[in-house]
């Protein structure tokens, strides 16, 4: 065999540097019929990416599109007390069962397979990575419109597994007024890049506080600079929600659903308007 000279044009072997890369997705049960995945994501946690992936299910859902939430936090699950879900996943011969919020979302959340909610899950990144794809592919979504996949924090183990297995056709980043929000968005910005996933926008959490007796907007941690760093990027700065005891008090007590705002139609919007991607 000759030496290669590194000239595909001129060269008539196979081999393997010249062939695509082999795809990683992962199919879809028969029982499956998923037209979008969302991904919701963040540089670090504590910055409110359940919140924002249930109220873009909640708004999704009672716009009349069938609505689904993959939880893949898998060490950190809250979907399922948000919801006030507390029934357990029950499964057949074919796989898993959803189990469905008041409104009708489809859910999947290591909590609804657990004895008791609070049960530790100690397991090493290779079982958490194959647990997630196991709810994609294991889990009788049904006919879906949307589905939203609540992402752990940081660039992991599964946010890889989630962007190599699932067919994500783009992310929304969600982060908070901190300093810190630069890196932070950075870091999700040129992770999203790397997989060829487009960036949807930035949602802002913890924003301001209104006051009750004027309305106006206090903003306990100064300044945002979230709105320069997504211009930086090219990205939209989609929503900023406010420090608000009601979504606290709706989250705590898994009635989300009754969220009743306009603060995230803007991140609805680029949702709907997002294309299929060509994978």
């Amino acid at each position: 065999m000759s030496e290669c000279t590194h000239d595909c044009s001129s060269c008539g072997v196979d081999c393997a540097s010249r062939q695509q890369p082999e795809s990683l997705l992962e199919p879809q049960n028969a029982a499956s019929n998923v037209k979008k995945v969302i991904a919701v994501v963040s540089g670090k946690g504590g910055v409110g990416k359940s919140l924002v992936t249930s109220l873009l299910a909640v708004l999704t859902q009672r716009n009349g599109s069938q609505a689904a939430i993959l939880d893949a936090d898998i060490t950190g699950p809250s979907i399922p007390k948000m919801f006030g879900v507390r029934d357990k996943a029950m499964g057949s011969d074919e796989g898993i069962f959803p189990v469905e919020t008041r409104t009708g979302i489809r859910t999947m959340s290591v909590n609804l397979l657990l004895e008791n909610d609070t049960d530790p899950v100690i397991w090493r990144g290779a079982l958490i990575a194959g647990t997630v794809k196991q709810f994609w592919t294991d889990v009788l979504w049904g006919d879906v419109d949307c589905m939203y996949v609540d992402m752990p924090p940081g660039t992991g183990d599964v946010p890889l597994t989630v962007f190599q297995s699932l067919p994500v056709d783009g992310i929304i980043i969600v982060t908070s007024p901190q300093e810190l929000v630069s890196m932070i968005v950075e870091k999700a910005v040129n992770m999203a890049k790397m997989m060829n996933i487009p960036v949807l926008g930035i949602v802002e959490n913890m924003s301001y506080i209104a006051c009750p007796d004027c309305g106006k907007k206090i903003y306990p941690f100064g300044e945002s600079q979230t709105a320069r760093v997504a211009m930086e990027h090219g990205i939209p700065l989609l929503a900023q929600l406010p420090m608000d005891p009601a979504i606290a008090r709706e989250c705590d007590t898994g009635v989300i659903e009754l969220f009743n705002e306009d603060w995230m139609q803007p991140a609805l919007d680029a949702v709907e308007q997002c294309p299929k991607r060509q994978l």
